[in-house]
């Protein structure tokens, strides 16, 4: 009989190099969009069989080893698993839940940034950062932690791993905020701040696209954590409202306006054709507010791309997705192009979509809801597909 293992136990066999040979059910164009590392794609329907030629090619890739089978739900990956059981495979393996509970999957990294000395100014005390992953999608959200107070930034709808966290800290979490109306995922943010009745934060702009009430900031304003200051900064481009928030003088938590390797699209608030007037607000972004900002501070991204076969394109799963600014802005090339030739670039280099964008910004913005969890696990299946 063939075994069942999480998605979590995955992880961490392919982190150790133990999961041996990974099938992939889906069809080839789910494989090809989005899968996880070491897959290999071998479609296989729920009323198939295992032929002597699609055995044979299997068993070339197994070599007498493991064999682990994933699919969108562990129902094809089932099917294929109990072939291979019933054709002699003693170590046969299926993902429970698939590639949905691949989406759902988080690491934690901590992350070491500046301002932790004893002689620090006001505001900038000591400050401890744990940033997490959520490693299928690339979404990255943050714990800010300061003199036993915390601050969730950018939370996921998955909001115990914060209250979790903050409790095994000895942190009490004591503000919640949100960079912008996020795209590609369930935003958490007023889930958690209602549950911890303490302050939602986005910024002011964002009045003009939510329906419901938060606590509004505006470019400059500073938002305290216990000994540290998180001063906000307007970053419009990706969103009208995106807000960046530099971290006393360790860090700057970037959200969508700034990548370790790209700048966040313009089109999913505008348009195609508003998509050259956020190019343009993101042009000043860069220009005006980021490279005005010094080299040394610790870029703490809202996303970190994730690659096709399931790699991040920065760093590795469970450790810090961070850079300097000077080493970020120093490798973008698009800050080397003019205002025209930037615009240029980012409106006619637009890749896919996020899956079901419309209605994840609807969500976020309050105007809509989802049922269950199972009804948002399929709205954010898929990569963040947040860069330009």
């Amino acid at each position: 009989m063939y075994a069942k293992i999480s998605a979590r136990e995955l992880a961490d066999a392919i982190d150790r190099g133990e999961a041996g040979t990974i099938l992939d059910t889906r069809p080839a164009d789910s494989y090809e969009a989005w899968r996880v590392p070491g897959a290999v794609n071998v479609p296989f329907g729920l009323n198939e069989t295992l032929d002597d030629e699609r055995e044979s090619e299997i068993a070339d890739l197994a070599d007498g080893g493991p064999v682990t089978v994933i699919c969108g739900k562990a129902a094809t990956s089932s099917t294929l698993a109990a072939e291979l059981d019933a054709a002699g495979y003693e170590d046969v393996r299926v993902v429970k839940g698939g590639m949905r509970d691949w989406n759902d999957l988080y690491e934690r990294a901590e992350v070491a940034v500046g301002g932790e000395n004893d002689g620090a100014e006001d505001g900038d005390g000591d400050v401890d950062v744990v940033q997490f992953q959520r490693r299928g999608k690339g979404c990255l959200s943050y714990l800010v932690g300061s003199d036993g107070e915390a601050a969730v930034v950018d939370p996921a709808r998955h909001v115990e791993q914060y209250v979790v966290a903050a409790a095994e800290r000895g942190w009490e979490i004591t503000r919640v905020l949100d960079t912008h109306v996020h795209a590609d995922h369930i935003s958490g943010g007023r889930e958690l701040a209602d549950r911890l009745d303490v302050p939602y934060h986005l910024g002011a702009r964002a009045a003009d696209r939510v329906e419901f009430e938060f606590d509004p900031v505006e470019d400059g304003d500073v938002v305290p954590v216990g000994d540290v200051d998180l001063t906000a900064l307007a970053a419009p481009g990706h969103t009208t409202e995106m807000v960046a928030y530099r971290v006393g003088d360790g860090a700057v938590l970037t959200g969508d306006s700034l990548f370790l390797d790209s700048v966040g699209r313009t089109e999913l608030e505008f348009g195609e054709e508003g998509a050259e007037r956020g190019a343009e607000m993101a042009y000043d972004t860069l220009h005006d507010v980021f490279s005005e900002l010094p080299d040394d501070l610790t870029v703490l991204p809202g996303h970190v791309t994730v690659e096709s076969d399931g790699r991040y394109a920065n760093g590795s799963p469970g450790e810090p997705v961070a850079a300097s600014l000077g080493e970020v802005t120093s490798r973008l090339d698009l800050l080397g192009l003019d205002r025209e030739a930037f615009v240029e670039r980012m409106v006619e280099n637009v890749p896919e979509k996020p899956a079901n964008y419309e209605t994840v910004i609807a969500i976020n913005a309050g105007r809509e809801e989802y049922e269950n969890d199972r009804d948002a696990a399929q709205l954010e299946t898929g990569a963040n597909n947040c860069a330009a």
